[in-house]
């Protein structure tokens, strides 16, 4: 079974190229972007002194608030690419291997349908993720690396400003921690794509997210009631990970005292709540249904 699984993960790598295209073409961009921004600032000759003199003279939790800042939004940009190339993957590799007919090759294996689905399921949930997760890593060192190498080249201590302050492990723990929680939270519309997948004969991005906008409205216009809503963007975009409310730190009545842990990604994490959550565990039980579902259609659909 584990080998089976591993070898259609191989699989499914090989044949979906934008699992490990997407996040380098994403990494190139933004190490370009940082290029360019460093040449831009670089005509602003005496301001960018005036800025390295003060960045110097900042105490170290004030410079880890920026840097974390920066990390964090580099991370953002990876984490929306991963979550399209998720939802592609998911809406196309079912449905693509039946209207390639590559279906009766691969049916013609000693594989199950089961073992196939959970192979898809598992690369969209873990191996994805952990994809993009890498070249997070490896665009944080570029980009700070080449902020290095220009702060030196204006005189100032890379060591001190970036270097000292730069909470990379704190933030690539969160991130590895992010990258296979997000994905559990997230897994009942992974199973929904992958049925809708499985089932539609056309459009299944079409198919998979007109239930999605419509079901909600037509509950509110004939019911009054708001579970679909938040069924799906409610419980979508508020995972109980956060330890810390973010509205607190703009909050001016609630003071907020600036800490190492206080400006850690990795401290801000609830991990406890997120696993006893039961919304977790009903959305995994969904995903379950749905990809059994799924292995069905995979099973007994013959559009051939």
């Amino acid at each position: 079974m584990i080998s089976h699984q591993l070898a259609l993960i191989k699989r499914e790598i090989w044949e979906h190229r934008s699992i490990y295209v997407t996040p380098a073409a994403i990494a190139m961009l933004v190490a370009l972007l940082t290029l360019t921004g460093q040449v831009s600032i670089s005509a602003f000759g005496e301001a960018v002194d005036m800025a390295i003199v003060g960045a110097t003279n900042v105490d170290e939790a004030h410079r880890r608030v920026a840097l974390t800042g920066l990390l964090g939004v580099v991370m953002s940009i990876f984490a929306f690419g991963a979550g399209i190339v998720m939802i592609f993957y998911t809406l196309d590799t079912l449905y693509a291997e039946r209207k390639d007919k590559s279906i009766l090759f691969w049916r013609s294996l000693p594989v199950t349908d089961a073992e196939t689905v959970i192979s898809k399921l598992l690369t969209a949930a873990f191996v994805i993720p952990l994809a993009f997760l890498a070249a997070v890593i490896v665009t944080h060192i570029v980009i700070l690396s080449l902020a290095s190498i220009w702060i030196m080249t204006k005189g100032g201590n890379a060591i001190h400003l970036i270097w000292s302050a730069a909470p990379l492990f704190d933030t690539w723990a969160a991130g590895i921690i992010l990258a296979f929680a997000i994905p559990l939270w997230l897994a009942p519309f992974f199973g929904w794509f992958l049925f809708v997948s499985a089932y539609t004969k056309r459009s299944p991005v079409l198919i998979a997210f007109l239930p999605i906008f419509i079901l909600p409205m037509l509950e509110r216009m004939l019911i009054g009631s708001h579970l679909f809503y938040d069924a799906i963007f409610v419980r979508t975009f508020k995972p109980p990970l956060a330890s810390v409310e973010i509205s607190m730190l703009f909050d001016d009545d609630r003071p907020f005292e600036m800490t190492s842990d206080a400006v850690s990604m990795l401290a801000a994490l609830d991990l406890s709540r997120f696993v006893a959550s039961p919304s977790l565990w009903a959305g995994l039980v969904v995903c379950g249904l749905l990809t059994t579902a799924a292995i069905y259609m995979r099973r007994y659909r013959d559009d051939s």
